[in-house]
């Protein structure tokens, strides 16, 4: 018998370990409420007017507008953010894409470096990353690791 329970005992110990290190591990990729909040409010105030509200972006937001720009793309799982790593997303909302794809490359997304420090463009991209569903923010998150190699 007390063998039988110190095997039981292992093994629920054994359990709880590694409940705690997935717990702890999915910690690690998920901001904070607070963060998330954030992320929300900047967005609302620095990327709505474009992007819109539900980050669902411009209409026809793949065809050229007469000025040969492109429309402000979604950022909800329609559009594709979820395709870029982690810190091309930041450059972005930092730089502007122009200054990010280089070549002349006109746009209307102009950089906000000067209005945001990195941690409330970080919480931006956390934001927008919560909206979207598991498989895109999983291939994102692998994307994002990928480059950190």
């Amino acid at each position: 018998m007390a063998g039988r329970m110190g095997v039981v005992a292992a093994a629920l110990g054994l359990a709880a370990v590694v409940a705690t290190a997935a717990w702890v591990s999915a910690g690690r990729d998920r901001p904070s409420r607070a963060t998330l909040a954030l992320g929300q409010e900047l967005y609302a105030m620095h990327c709505a007017s474009c992007h819109g509200a539900d980050l669902e972006g411009q209409p026809d937001w793949k065809l050229p507008l007469p000025s040969g720009r492109l429309p402000a793309p979604p950022h909800d799982a329609s559009g594709h953010s979820w395709h870029h790593p982690d810190s091309l997303l930041h450059r972005i909302v930092k730089e502007g894409t122009a200054a990010v794809v280089g070549g002349g490359y006109e746009t209307d997304m102009a950089g906000f470096g000067d209005q945001l420090d990195d941690a409330q463009i970080d919480a931006i991209l956390s934001y927008i990353k919560s909206t979207w569903p598991r498989r895109e923010r999983d291939h994102q998150r692998a994307l994002s690791r990928a480059e950190n190699r």
